[in-house]
């Protein structure tokens, strides 16, 4: 059986080096090989005029960045996780967009949430915002690490009738880790005890038993939560291995999917994943 590697995407920077590591020790967790990704493209000026002073050694310039990324990456990788699988791949085009496409197939993309400055054209800023909104497969933004092994998978619960997808993931990664799993729903104001708030609740146990009979193994908790969704995950995120939101069709409104996952990649303390529904 083929079993689907862990692509992780870098451009060098000390944040997408820390994502490798991460992606490295997940690897393992799931027995599966690592491939690390760099993608060099000349800044889009450059690739609209032909004719250009030194265009040909600042594309060489850039390829040999790339190259080192990639051997960084690889290093920092086989540190964490010797005997580990681990294929490099140099590509070329917009980082985004081929970093997104290579992982497609993959059983998850990782990315840093932010990437190397000083070169527009390797920065993987831009590339954490766009795998998470159009990669067909879970994204995790690592951001910061925990010190140490909290032994919690945080999920964030929007939408309780759209989230086999998310909960599916959510339970596999901490069944891996031996870990345990807190359902959080977010609920707008301060009045949680609501009626409606009190529905949510009732419907999150529900829910929560149902996938526990599915993994006797992970302990399980829910918690209705005042305040803004972004907030909450943010919070959570300072005390969880791993915090797990879905990403659906986005709606307007102030608390649609956009936002809430912009402002939780922008500021969460640790890793995020992002999984789309329906995959």
């Amino acid at each position: 059986m083929n079993v689907k590697p862990i692509v992780v995407g870098t451009d060098g920077s000390e944040e997408s080096l820390r994502a490798a590591e991460w992606a490295a020790g997940e690897a393992i967790l799931h027995a599966a090989p690592l491939r690390i990704v760099s993608a060099a493209a000349l800044p889009p000026l450059m690739t609209e005029l032909q004719v250009w002073p030194d265009r040909d050694h600042f594309a060489d310039f850039i390829r040999s960045e790339r190259d080192l990324a990639l051997d960084a990456a690889a290093s920092r990788a086989a540190r964490v996780a010797p005997g580990l699988v681990i294929v490099t791949d140099p590509v070329a085009g917009p980082p985004a967009q081929r970093v997104t496409a290579i992982g497609s197939g993959a059983a998850m993309l990782v990315v840093g949430s932010r990437g190397a400055e000083a070169f527009t054209a390797l920065t993987l800023g831009s590339v954490s915002r766009y795998t998470a909104a159009h990669a067909a497969c879970p994204v995790v933004v690592v951001r910061d690490l925990l010190p140490a092994a909290s032994g919690l998978v945080g999920v964030g619960m929007g939408d309780l009738e759209d989230c086999a997808d998310l909960l599916t993931f959510a339970f596999a990664e901490a069944s891996l880790r031996k870990a345990a799993v807190l359902a959080i729903h977010a609920w707008p104001g301060s009045a949680p005890e609501s009626p409606a708030a009190a529905a949510a609740g009732a419907r999150l146990a529900e829910l929560m038993g149902n996938w526990a009979s599915k993994y006797p193994g992970v302990p399980v908790s829910q918690q209705i939560m005042p305040g803004h969704p972004a907030r909450a995950l943010i919070g959570l995120s300072a005390r969880a291995d791993l915090v797990v939101m879905g990403r659906h069709g986005e709606h307007p409104g102030p608390h649609g999917p956009g936002p809430i996952r912009h402002a939780v990649l922008s500021h969460a303390h640790g890793p995020i994943a992002v999984v789309p529904s329906g995959r």
